[in-house]
């Protein structure tokens, strides 16, 4: 016979095969208004008294007519439509879906949301580092199985805040993912074109009649979809200036024109005279094109990828290390700090939030102004003496 309790604490009572057995009310189906009912088990009556406390507890925090309809797979879909989607920008969204799509459902879809566990994700990011690449062609054979530490650290992000929100909607009572580890993010050297090469690269450029995209390029690093987005409308040839007002990416096959990376990427950034003379001239090279830097072969947006392997073929030309296109925004900043330019100002033209994250950035060439100004002062005091 069942130990009668008072309202709201269940009942206890012990079964046939000599456990003991709490029941309780868990909430009211909203379809049917039937009363939902849970159970907890336990060797002793005490035992039973302990776990049967806590399960009411937990069932009040959490909305127990909705916490068991959703997988994984459901759940971060509505997630992912509600919640995120409607703040991501198009080429964030690409990243978003080959997460969600190619990685957490494939995986952990088919799991109950309210049954998955820690260790469940950790032993999926484990598996991610070790097997996680997908192979998309089967003429390429891939060089590595596993995912990038910065790829891992972007699924967990995602899942994260998908199951902040399912613990905010009273689904869950804890996050899961809270409590896993993830592979240290390890700082890749970062590489610069040499000052000697920077001649040789221009001359390249020019003979593909691209030398006032490149020198724009290494004056004001600019991102790559920030340069090819440009308008002629875009330059002030008095003031010198150009506007950044927006980026092009391509996703899903085709060129979208978006809102730059962030508000501080929305900016306008002195350029040098000579590059003004050089985008004038571009110009009269197609006097009727709105693009700043049209493609030679199509006459419209230049293709950011064409762009990129042009890129790579002036550095095997002239027998330079290869680097990134992204590299030549490095180099800027580098070559800025080195002669002079302070911080405020870089951070400021490069579209960073913060001069202390342009500062973390290029630590290289601000420790060596650091030991330049040891010395000047050292040199100073000297001669003082």
């Amino acid at each position: 016979m069942a130990k009668k309790r008072a309202n709201g604490e269940g009942s206890i009572r012990k079964r046939k095969d000599g456990r003991w057995e709490g029941r309780y009310t868990a909430g009211h189906d909203p379809n049917t208004g039937k009363t939902i009912y849970k159970n907890v088990l336990g060797k002793t009556q005490g035992e039973v008294k302990e776990k049967l406390k806590k399960a009411i507890a937990d069932s009040q925090q959490l909305d127990v007519t909705r916490a068991t309809t959703y997988t994984v797979k459901t759940w971060i879909k509505l997630w992912y439509e509600v919640y995120a989607e409607p703040r991501l920008r198009e080429k964030t969204k690409d990243y978003y879906l080959n997460y969600i799509d190619n990685h957490i459902i494939p995986q952990l879809g088919d799991i109950r949301l309210d049954k998955l566990t820690t260790i469940q994700i950790q032993k999926f990011y484990n598996d991610l580092q070790k097997n996680g690449r997908i192979q998309r062609y089967k003429h390429i054979e891939l060089k590595e199985k596993g995912l990038s530490v910065r790829v891992v650290h972007g699924i967990h992000t995602l899942l994260n805040n998908c199951l902040e929100q399912a613990v905010k909607e009273r689904l869950l009572l804890v996050n899961p993912a809270r409590g896993c580890k993830l592979p240290k993010m390890e700082k890749k050297e970062m590489k610069v074109l040499p000052q000697e090469k920077i001649g040789p690269y221009l001359s390249e450029a020019e003979k593909r009649g691209l030398l006032a995209a490149y020198y724009l390029e290494l004056t004001t690093g600019l991102r790559r979809g920030e340069l090819l987005a440009l308008l002629w409308t875009d330059l002030d040839v008095e003031a010198r200036t150009i506007s950044v007002t927006k980026q092009v990416n391509r996703i899903k096959g085709e060129l979208i024109v978006s809102q730059p990376k962030t508000q501080n990427s929305v900016r306008t950034l002195a350029i040098p005279q000579q590059a003004v003379d050089l985008l004038v001239e571009e110009h009269k090279k197609h006097p009727g094109n709105p693009y700043m830097f049209p493609s030679p072969k199509t006459g419209t947006m230049f293709d950011p990828d064409s762009f990129r392997h042009t890129h790579d073929k002036i550095l095997k030309a002239i027998g330079a290390e290869h680097i990134r296109f992204h590299d030549l925004r490095h180099t800027f900043a580098t070559l800025s700090l080195k002669n002079g330019v302070d911080v405020k100002t870089l951070s400021g033209a490069l579209g960073h939030y913060s001069a202390g994250f342009t500062l973390s950035t290029y630590t290289h060439a601000t420790a060596e102004m650091k030991r330049d100004a040891a010395d000047t002062i050292g040199n100073v005091i000297s001669q003082a003496m």
